[in-house]
């Protein structure tokens, strides 16, 4: 029997476009998301996650017209996350065909709304994204809009609350290594994943398949998810969405017979 760990597309919007960061900052445009995710399609891709980093994304809420235009394409699971202020937006996003909300800021801020989308749609149909970043002492914190705010001095501390809180999985995002394709730090993804019961989901850092098999096999993580990887090619990073055939997965080990 083959073992698939998920192998998830990470794609970045910003005011109806495709977008990819470094570190959080900086977003070049990259062209069509409904485009990506037709490719995707074609790529038969485990699963698609939506995040839209708009800096009016709290005060307008999600872009329901694009994300009814992203379900009404795509073949694969969905899970979207960004500005996600109410009850009813959530409600709005399931409705038009994500199965997951990533929910982030809310977390921090109201812990309530939080447990009532959990109460509603279910543990499963919840990622809490964390975001870490090392501090100049060399340890890790939490931090919420897009690594600007601190929430917690202790990720593993942060990740047994969102635990306890009644989320699905966690999304583990590095924002030092996110977009710069320098590998993931597996010994910080190690420590959270064996702390929580629930499935962690490593990000930040890739550049290539045996990336992915480090963040599984030493990080611990039950899944993998990539941005830079799956939008650009080689070192001059020409723009190219593309994802791994099953034969290299299984060739590096991301995926295998037991």
């Amino acid at each position: 029997m083959l073992i698939r760990p998920r192998v998830i597309p990470g794609l970045l919007i910003q005011d109806g476009g495709l977008v990819k960061t470094k570190q959080f900052k900086k977003p070049e445009y990259l062209g069509d998301p409904i485009n990506a995710v037709k490719i995707f399609n074609e790529k038969g891709v485990d699963e698609l996650c939506i995040m839209d980093i708009s800096k009016d994304r709290y005060s307008r809420g999600p872009d329901f017209s694009l994300l009814e235009e992203i379900a009404s394409e795509a073949f694969m699971p969905l899970a979207y996350g960004g500005g996600i202020r109410s009850l009813d937006d959530a409600k709005k996003i399931f409705r038009i065909g994500f199965e997951k909300v990533v929910l982030n800021r809310v977390l921090a801020q109201d812990e309530t709304l939080a447990e009532e989308i959990i109460r509603l749609f279910g543990s499963q149909s919840v990622i809490a994204s964390i975001d870490i970043r090392k501090s100049l002492f060399g340890g890790y914190a939490v931090y919420t809009d897009s690594g600007k705010s601190i929430v917690s001095k202790n990720p593993l501390q942060w990740a047994k609350k969102v635990e306890e809180l009644g989320v699905g999985e966690i999304l583990l995002s590095n924002v030092d290594r996110e977009g710069m394709q320098n590998g993931f730090d597996t010994e910080i993804i190690r420590k959270v994943a064996d702390e929580v019961e629930i499935p962690v989901i490593a990000c930040g850092g890739a550049k290539n398949v045996k990336d992915l098999f480090l963040a599984l096999e030493e990080g611990h993580s039950d899944a993998v998810s990539a941005g830079s990887m799956f939008v650009y090619y080689g070192d001059k990073k020409g723009i190219l969405i593309n994802f791994p055939t099953e034969e290299e997965l299984i060739k590096e080990g991301v995926y295998k017979y037991e």
